[in-house]
């Protein structure tokens, strides 16, 4: 009798299986070749071009013209519309139906005057379902139009995804056709690749590996591609072999339908509003036939864009939350850089999304979701738990270069104390596909093994969104329980971190920041966004602080809210982790150039009638020469006396003048006569600038490279224009002096000592042309301390200034706000800025970075002229009894001069007064409403 024989050989098994669902190989006689079946081409395809985006309605309007595929269109950022017209033969009747498309740009189909299906080829989207089983009572005729974006899924970088785009690409439709979709044939695939990929990924002295070799050896010997009659057969083996089931110790992967998108990043945020509309509207399609699915969503801005243009679309999202398939996350405006915004910033963005969640949605979010963003500040734990918020989710840390991260589930502890469980999925991926590879890595990289025995998945394509596809889903409905993989379960953040918190008692906890190990050039690149946050939050703030006063002092007085609320937002937008940072493209950082123009616009004029406002009653404060009928009325926002203006005759020192010869560094003397010490070490000079060569590994925008530190090039020293001395004496003393970087770039500075003002300013212009360059200013202090101290949000911290370790050799370069400073006992220097971000205090030198030169994804990135301000100041004590903190904030903080009417009463009066210079009276506002005891 005949035996089949069997065979052992992994290796020639292997390849028979892959190569019988290959999409290359052999795809005349194997199962992937049979995918799809009879093919009929569209009756007529016509298109028209938009140079803008525009609604459907306006797009019906157009004149079009017939179309052929494989022409090309175009260009970049265009928008190309389609009708196509089809009819499906009656011979179909009872099979399923698609409409396959294929094409550059990402795609959306409308039918009905409504979105119902995104189409983008990167994002595994080809196909739109006519008909699941072709009826006669059906339409077989019908007209769809088809929107495309000349863009694809990361923008159109030219010849890099992270390079400038390239304005001139030219686009095409490859394929359009209707197509029988065999869906037999589609299940046996996902069974062979989920087999083949157990077989890779578990190893070769795996047994649960072999078991899937020879099922999948089997399945091929049963099965004959184009006899569906051998099907049933080959799928029984493969269910055999997935029904075999886990022991009660196994992990459990929560999986999550997922979507990241980039509000703004290698494509304009207009652009943004359709990437959600595709993405979601293809999530919608997919909870319609899979009632498990379960989809997390974040960032309110983009729900609300969504909810403007795409009305029947956001009702659809409301349905499916409302069956918790759609599950609003984050509880903020948008997923915001989490290091440079201000504090007052961040709980903004807690307030306007949790405000925006309930309003919509019905809940708060309990979760802050904040996947890709270059790290997390050390006072964050505290505003979540004052925004209701006490769970976290990231990713980012994985990217670390140099140290791995030692947790996946945590408590996190912030500057109060606040703690937030947090947990970073271990499968180290915000876009999942669904595979082996995910389960098996989430398994095997949980670094908290015997603490957690739950993780999440997130899957679907994200960054350019796109989402999760309906082979996402099969694959992971096929592993929900099979012996040898982690348990597999449809889940929402709740339940996972319900179970979390319920087996929390051996977690570990980290106190202090989420210090990302990478992407540290983005706390300079893009000086001109970096500029216009700074001032827009503090005339946001002096808006409110005016405003209030004047409602207090005028029930009458119409506080600005709608204003202040849009503007608000406008401001909070610019956040997002690729625009403040400055890793996007061009378009991006004019749009948002533009959006801080209107805040100044906005605010300054609100400024001015909140103020007049206060001077018609009387109530402000008065600096500086007033007449009797009309003058300059001076409004301080900040909640202590600022230093006088008065002459500088303290009958010690005369005002110094720095001599011709050591014109473009500051004086010893300078420090010296505020402090009565030296503050420049011995042969060092203060004020030095520095150029160092900045080529990272590749993400250029994002990434300055600890060896860039080797490449410190000639100091910056040749003169341009010799010192020259503005103002000598009285009130102010300053010199001014221009220095040469290269051919095309110059430094042009005024050093500014106030009298009786504690630290010297550096008003500074930079006319800036170079190319992967990086200019830092370094004080070399006669200060020594193990670490240094740095302004965060509502708070400060400290880190290394030695490198004894791999963890402080990475922070070579750190991020701050206002101030950095470092202290001995009894005295120390401050470093304090107006709108720069990135520091390296190393031993006794304490450095400021100033300004970039990249080239990708902004070929034309801080390219122009640059006006900022940085002061130094020695003290004597600590940096908090030395008022350190307050004249950062005066330094940032302006005063602010109203006009006023004649004859106004211009009295002095304050408004506030703090018991103690350790508290600092931050943010006035107008309440509307009692706070919810949920965010208490």
């Amino acid at each position: 009798m005949y035996h089949q024989p069997v065979l052992k050989n992994r290796r020639t098994l292997l390849e028979r299986a892959e190569k019988f669902i290959s999409d290359t190989y052999f795809t005349d006689c194997n199962l992937r070749g049979r995918l799809y079946g009879d093919t009929c081409p569209v009756e007529s395809i016509s298109y028209s071009m938009s140079q803008k985006r525009i609604p459907f309605l306006e797009a019906v309007k157009l004149n079009y013209e017939p179309y052929e595929v494989g022409d090309t269109f175009g260009p970049t950022w265009w928008t190309c519309w389609f009708k196509v017209s089809l009819r499906i033969p009656d011979s179909w009747r009872g099979k399923q139906v698609h409409l396959r498309w294929e094409s550059d740009g990402e795609a959306m189909v409308w039918m009905g005057q409504q979105p119902v299906q995104g189409l983008t080829k990167e994002g595994e989207k080809i196909c739109y379902i006519l008909s699941e089983c072709l009826k006669d009572s059906e339409p077989h005729s019908m007209t769809l139009y088809i929107e495309l974006a000349c863009n694809g899924l990361f923008g159109a970088g030219q010849g890099s995804m992270i390079a400038a785009p390239d304005p001139d690409r030219k686009y095409s439709v490859q394929k359009a056709e209707l197509v029988v979709f065999n869906q037999e044939v589609r299940e046996l695939l996902t069974d062979f690749e989920m087999l083949v990929d157990i077989v890779k990924l578990l190893g070769e002295g795996n047994q649960r590996g072999y078991q899937a070799l020879f099922t999948a050896n089997e399945m091929v010997n049963v099965c004959e591609p184009t006899n569906p009659s051998s099907f049933p057969a080959a799928r029984s083996l493969a269910l055999r072999f997935f029904s075999q089931r886990n022991g009660d110790s196994q992990h459990t992967v929560h999986a999550m339908g997922h979507c990241h998108i980039d509000s703004a990043w290698l494509w304009p945020y207009e652009e943004t509003i359709r990437k959600c509309a595709r993405s979601w509207v293809t999530v919608i399609r997919l909870m319609e036939k899979n009632s498990h699915m379960v989809f997390t969503c974040s960032q309110a801005q983009q729900l609300e864009w969504v909810r403007g243009w795409y009305p029947g679309l956001f009702s659809q999202i409301q349905d499916h939350a409302k069956k918790g398939q759609f599950i609003p996350v984050g509880g903020t405006w948008v997923e915001m850089d989490g290091n440079l915004p201000s504090g007052e910033s961040m709980v903004r963005q807690f307030l306007e999304g949790q405000c925006f969640f309930k309003k919509e949605f019905g809940n708060y979010c309990r979760e802050f979701w904040l996947p890709d963003t270059f790290g997390y500040s050390a006072q964050l734990p505290q505003i979540m738990q004052g925004s209701g918020i006490t769970r976290f989710l990231t990713q980012k840390l994985s990217w670390n270069l140099v140290n791995t991260f030692p947790h996946n589930t945590f408590f996190w502890e912030g500057l109060d104390g606040s703690q937030v469980l947090t947990h970073f999925p271990p499968g180290n991926s915000y876009e999942m596909k669904g595979k082996v590879e995910d389960l098996v890595n989430t398994v095997k990289n949980n670094k908290d093994k015997g603490r957690a025995n739950h993780s999440a998945a997130l899957f679907g394509f994200g960054d350019g969104g796109g989402g999760p596809t309906q082979l996402m889903l099969d694959r992971l409905d096929r592993v929900q329980d099979t012996d040898g993989l982690p348990r597999v379960q449809m889940s929402s953040p709740d339940r996972l971190f319900s179970l979390l918190e319920a087996e929390s008692s051996l977690l570990c906890t980290w106190t202090g920041e989420l210090f990302l190990e990478l992407h540290n050039g983005t706390y300079t690149t893009q000086a001109q966004i970096k500029l216009g946050n700074r001032q827009c939050e503090a005339l946001l703030h002096d808006v409110e602080v005016a405003s209030s006063l004047a409602l207090c002092q005028d029930n009458t007085f119409q506080y600005p809210s709608t204003q202040l609320h849009n503007l608000w937002r406008l401001l909070l937008l610019n956040q997002f982790h690729d625009v403040i940072p400055g890793s996007c493209i061009e378009m991006v950082v004019e749009d948002a150039l533009q959006y801080y123009q209107e805040i100044r616009s906005v605010g300054t004029r609100l400024l001015q009638v909140a103020g007049e406002a206060l001077v018609a009653k009387g109530q402000t404060e008065v600096r500086g020469q007033r007449s009797e009928d009309k003058g300059p009325v001076v409004l301080n926002t900040l909640p202590w006396e600022r230093t006088e203006v008065v002459p500088l005759t303290d009958g010690t020192t005369d005002q110094p003048t720095p001599p011709p010869h050591r014109h473009t560094h500051t004086h010893k003397s300078l420090l010296f006569c505020l402090c009565s010490r030296e503050v420049i070490y011995d042969g060092w000079q203060g004020n030095q600038f520095v150029l160092f060569d900045d080529v990272p590994l590749y993400w250029d925008a994002w990434d300055t490279m600890d060896y860039h530190l080797q490449t410190r090039l000639k100091p910056v020293r040749e003169v341009v224009r010799p010192i020259q001395v503005l103002s000598l004496g009285g009130l102010r003393g300053s010199v001014t002096f221009t220095l040469q970087i290269s051919e095309k770039s110059t430094i042009t500075q005024e050093i500014i000592l106030d009298a009786m003002c504690p630290y010297i300013k550096f008003k500074t212009q930079v006319e800036w042309f170079e190319s992967h360059k990086f200019l830092k200013v370094e004080f070399p202090v006669r200060v020594r301390s193990p670490e240094a101290t740095y302004e965060i949000q509502f708070g400060h911290l400290q880190r290394p200034t030695h490198r004894n370790t791999s963890w402080d050799w990475a922070r070579f370069e750190v991020w701050g706000h206002k101030w950095a400073d470092l202290s001995e006992h009894g005295f120390g220097v401050s470093l304090l800025n107006d709108c720069k971000y990135g520091y390296s205090i190393h031993r006794n030198v304490m450095t400021l970075s100033l300004l970039r030169a990249t080239k990708a994804p902004d070929a034309n990135a801080d390219m122009g002229s640059h006006q900022f301000t940085y002061a130094i100041m020695p003290h004597k004590g600590t940096f908090q009894e030395a008022g350190v903190i307050q004249c950062a904030y005066n330094l940032n903080y302006p005063l602010r001069l109203i006009d006023h009417a004649p004859g106004s009463n211009t009295a002095v009066w304050s408004a506030f007064s703090v018991s103690t210079a350790a508290v600092i009276l931050e943010t006035i506002k107008q309440v509307h409403t009692p706070p919810s005891k949920e965010f208490a």
